[in-house]
């Protein structure tokens, strides 16, 4: 709905920079790992309810972060995105299966996003994992490894796969979900060495 809303969460409070974008009128800010495309258009929906339930950017100090979220009026709904039999303290779940910490915040138009602790992550802040929620996760899961070449495995108790450069997580939804097309988060993008093999072989596979 509105682009400086976004670019207030995603670059004045998290850190993202201008990137020029020739080929595109959208505005792209930059993390080390990843482009953010910000295309003015109203959204039908926030990213719960979709095939895509959120994204994570990982942090070296997930306290720090939560300040400056806070500060700046975004609010924590760790409690209400976690199990109830996690404890959740001063915005901060401590995920033992994961042995780190994580908090949730909803950034504009309803975008929900997540923040884990890697201690050992040199840069301020980097996307870490997108999280597929859906029926079918091990169809899901089966997809990116099979298309994309992902390295299938688990991230503490969620199905996942590696590319490089970020995870990809899997959790079946207690509710129905729609495809992301016209939400807040319309769609994710891969860059690809060698896309002309990657479209015949998808047209291949049906």
């Amino acid at each position: 709905n509105d682009v400086d809303a976004h670019k207030q969460f995603f670059a004045d409070t998290l850190g993202g920079k201008p990137v020029a974008a020739h080929s595109v009128p959208d505005e792209v800010l930059g993390f080390p790992n990843a482009l953010l495309f910000l295309h003015r258009q109203a959204p039908t929906g926030g990213t719960k309810g979709t095939t895509v339930n959120h994204f994570a950017f990982g942090v070296p100090d997930i306290r720090k972060m939560v300040a400056i979220v806070e500060a700046a009026g975004y609010p924590m709904i760790t409690r209400a995105e976690v199990p109830a039999s996690l404890e959740v303290q001063d915005g901060l779940c401590y995920m033992a299966d994961q042995a780190t910490f994580v908090a949730f915040t909803m950034a504009p138009d309803d975008t929900k996003v997540e923040f884990i602790e890697i201690r050992t992550q040199p840069d301020p802040i980097a996307l870490h994992h997108i999280h597929f929620g859906g029926p079918q996760v091990r169809e899901m899961k089966a997809w990116y490894v099979k298309v994309l070449d992902a390295k299938p495995g688990k991230r503490g108790n969620f199905e996942a796969a590696d590319l490089p450069g970020v995870n990809l997580t899997y959790s079946p939804s207690p509710s129905p979900v729609v495809g992301t097309r016209g939400r807040v988060l319309d769609h994710i993008g891969f860059e690809i060495r060698g896309l002309l093999a990657l479209s015949k072989k998808l047209e291949c596979e049906g």
